[in-house]
């Protein structure tokens, strides 16, 4: 299938369908936005069925690599997406379905660890800047910016490591934070980097599905660490903490996806999908020949011929 296809042909969807779908899950304004009202069991009712979910992602996936390849060749655009989510919400797994067919040179994945000696020594915000996708790209944060407005505000003697001025660190530091983050995609967007947020709405009952999953399988076991199980008594702390991070940073610029994510093959289906999408909103063309390049090929060609 062609490039060009919209994006309602790609997955089989009229338009109309395709923004139906999403729309519930993208946030463009955080007034009002509550984490309760959106369901992690979700698949969309009537408008995807799992026994379509395959053969659904599957030609996602390879419009998503067409779309990357014009991404690249033309070279005027980059995009972010960032992935955030409690333990076993499945974001490892999304990525590596949703990328599995694009071409690595044009993509970056950063993984987002506790931080080390170096960028404790820099500001919250460094370390993300340094990792954010060349134009043509597409990055990929697994965690990212946002961790340090979701485990360090559950966790704020972190702070302590972050070697802040004292009269720094007051009671507006989340809010401060938050603006610098909201001003930061702004000015990406502003510089031609898309800004998608994966938020993967785990519920606290499939999570221990997974955790028990992990643990009954020797082969799953490396996937579990006994900090997951100490982080999850803070689950209320961090649906809190995502909440607001949603409600304050939620923009057209920069929409935040609120993907439901107790089942995989529908967390994947919405990933893709809006990924698509936002690339088709940018009208990619391959970029066209300069006559320097036109000249040059018309030399190989006859440099080849001559060959024979």
């Amino acid at each position: 299938m062609s490039s060009d296809a919209p994006l309602a042909d790609s997955l089989h969807l009229s338009p109309k369908r395709v923004r139906k779908l999403l729309e519930p899950y993208r946030i463009e304004d955080g007034k009002g936005f509550r984490l309760k009202h959106h369901d992690p069991s979700d698949t969309a009712g009537r408008l995807l069925e799992k026994p379509d979910a395959a053969a659904l992602l599957a030609e996602g996936v390879h419009v998503l690599a067409q779309l990357q390849e014009k991404l690249y060749a033309q070279d005027r655009w980059a995009m972010l997406c960032a992935f955030q989510a409690m333990d076993a919400a499945g974001k490892d797994g999304t990525i590596k379905h949703v990328m599995s067919g694009v071409n690595p040179q044009g993509v970056q994945v950063t993984s987002f660890k506790a931080p080390g000696t170096e960028e404790l020594a820099h500001d919250f915000l460094w370390r993300s800047v340094r990792a954010l996708p060349q134009r043509g790209h597409i990055g990929i944060f697994n965690r990212s910016h946002y961790e340090e407005v979701l485990v360090v505000r559950v966790h704020p003697e972190m702070l302590e490591h972050q070697h802040l001025p004292p009269e720094m660190v007051g009671k507006r530091i989340w809010q401060q934070r938050l603006e610098a983050i909201a001003n930061l995609e702004q000015y990406l967007a502003r510089q031609g980097t898309v800004v998608l947020k994966f938020f993967l709405n785990v519920s606290k009952g499939e999570q221990r599905r997974r955790f028990l999953e992990r643990l009954d399988d020797p082969g799953k076991h490396w996937k579990f660490s006994p900090n997951d199980l100490a982080e999850r008594a803070f689950w209320d702390d961090y649906q809190d903490a995502y909440e607001e991070v949603i409600a304050a940073t939620a923009a057209p610029h920069a929409p935040w996806f609120v993907v439901p994510a107790d089942n995989k093959w529908f967390t994947r289906l919405i990933v893709v999908a809006a990924m698509v999408d936002a690339l088709h909103r940018l009208d990619l063309t391959m970029p066209p020949p300069t006559p320097a390049q036109e000249s040059a090929w018309d030399e190989a060609r006859k440099a080849l011929d001559d060959e024979k």
